[in-house]
């Protein structure tokens, strides 16, 4: 297999991405953001809760290649203020207990919508045999 990508149901089929990507060994998973699936509304209550509901939809996508957050390698986390690192790393490490995966975080200025403060994205190892 060279490439396959990967659309969770909900995700905006008009958007010029595709939410993952493999690429025979690794899969990539696009930014993705604190929306609740259901009510497609950012979710309130600060840091924590929109750490929490961006690391939910991003398992959901992960469960579609057939991989796991066990098989996460690398994560990119995009913070709009970075006095809320130690919030958002609180969260993060119940994702990610143990052998965390390899991370860059950095402050930016703004994400797509201005009541977002956290955007993540992933690279992640693709299991043997599953397309």
């Amino acid at each position: 297999m060279r490439r396959q990508t990967y659309r969770p149901e909900g995700s905006p089929g008009d958007a010029p991405y595709s939410p993952a990507v493999r690429g025979d060994k690794l899969i990539f998973v696009s930014g993705h953001v604190p929306v609740d699936q259901e009510t497609r509304k950012v979710v309130e209550g600060g840091i924590g809760p929109q750490t929490r509901q961006t690391l939910e939809n991003l398992k959901v996508t992960v469960a579609l290649t057939g991989a796991t957050f066990a098989d996460v390698v690398k994560v990119n986390i995009f913070l709009t203020d970075m006095s809320e690192w130690a919030e958002m790393n609180k969260v993060y490490r119940e994702y990610f207990p143990s052998e965390p995966p390899a991370r860059t975080t950095v402050g930016t200025t703004a994400l797509a919508n201005s009541a977002m403060r956290v955007e993540i994205e992933l690279v992640v190892l693709a299991p043997e045999g599953h397309r």
